[in-house]
């Protein structure tokens, strides 16, 4: 088998802004795997970095790619386990070779085409009225769920915003998640979610920064809105780290990024642990292009998923791959008869 990667820059179709920055543009890296008695043949994956946020970001990261396809034969995949992104597009791309190189990596009625996948309509951060106008483009989408990312404008203007929201469409019709990307401090957190708790919010990911267990154990334990890790499982691979965390933190959710969480047989495992706990889980894509949301609604369509997942950002980027993906109403489908375009590639 050989392996080699290709570097592709994905432009944003409005500036997407997060708690951290302002993203225009963002860099990922597609995984080719190909067996040399037939090369026409190739599987592909996608090792989406994440700048700032994925916890191999470092300045070695493409020598480390380098590596990697280079020793595609003899790699060990436990070795690869601090290398999410790069562990999470070797997984893909050996999934699809396997598959006759067609981007099915599994079969489900989603994959048949028979089937779409509930998902919740994404507001990225802005002004309070460019908020209200991307709700409202949302809503009349179709959207029975949305997830407003805050923290990036003044608190009570957010919760102006919110209680506009609710005032017009009670919980039994819309269910409002919030993502705070750990925007909220320790000491006024709960305070917050307090004021947030009267709009009946289904939950809220990380409202504080990663990495302070006792804290978050003490709001999830008190807050009057359900908690979700998100960045929190950043970096954690090891099982008994993982277990340390949920038992310490007790969530009510975790968020699972594959890209971030250490690839599908880490993000497995995270649900395994979670279920047996009694904690909630659903995927969300990490603003991969088409190749890496494939993958993961592929994978999550092979579970028995109750909830609306995370997986509407391919629509973000004006030059993204051209895929048999497309969003009809609040549901994303896959079209098996729609072929890929790969000619960027």
């Amino acid at each position: 088998m050989r392996a080699e990667y290709i570097k592709y820059t994905l432009n944003f179709k409005r500036p997407a802004i997060t708690s951290r920055n302002t993203l225009l543009t963002k860099d990922t890296y597609y995984v080719k795997v190909w067996d040399e008695e037939n090369p026409t043949l190739c599987g592909l994956g996608e090792a989406s970095l994440f700048r700032g946020l994925s916890a191999e970001d470092f300045p070695c990261y493409e020598n480390k790619l380098r590596e990697v396809c280079h020793n595609i034969n003899s790699i060990d995949f436990d070795s690869l386990k601090s290398w999410s992104s790069i562990l999470f597009g070797l997984e893909t791309a050996i999934t699809d070779l396997n598959g006759g190189g067609r981007r099915m990596l599994c079969d489900t009625p989603f994959t048949r085409g028979e089937e779409g996948i509930r998902i919740n309509g994404l507001i990225w951060m802005g002004n309070k009225d460019e908020m209200a106008e991307r709700i409202s483009e949302k809503l009349s989408q179709g959207f029975k769920c949305l997830k407003l990312k805050i923290g990036g404008i003044e608190f009570l203007s957010e919760l102006e915003l919110i209680k506009s929201i609710r005032n017009r469409f009670p919980k039994d019709v819309l269910e409002l998640r919030l993502d705070a990307n750990g925007a909220f401090s320790p000491i006024d957190a709960l305070q917050k979610l307090e004021q947030l708790s009267p709009y009946e919010i289904h939950s809220i990911e990380q409202p504080i920064k990663q990495g302070n267990y006792q804290a978050m154990a003490d709001i999830c334990n008190s807050s009057p809105i359900p908690i979700a890790l998100d960045e929190e499982l950043i970096g954690v691979v090891e099982r008994e780290a993982k277990v340390e965390m949920l038992n310490v933190i007790k969530p009510q959710y975790i968020i699972l990024k594959p890209s971030l969480a250490g690839g599908f047989a880490s993000s497995d495992e995270w649900i395994y642990l979670a279920e047996e706990r009694g904690i909630g889980w659903w995927a969300t894509s990490a603003l991969e292009s088409n190749i890496g949301l494939n993958a993961i609604s592929q994978w999550v369509s092979a579970k028995p998923i109750t909830m609306p997942q995370g997986l509407g950002t391919g629509q973000l980027y004006t030059n993204n791959i051209s895929s048999p993906l497309f969003i009809d109403g609040e549901r994303l489908y896959h079209n098996p008869s729609q072929k890929w375009d790969l000619s960027l590639m």
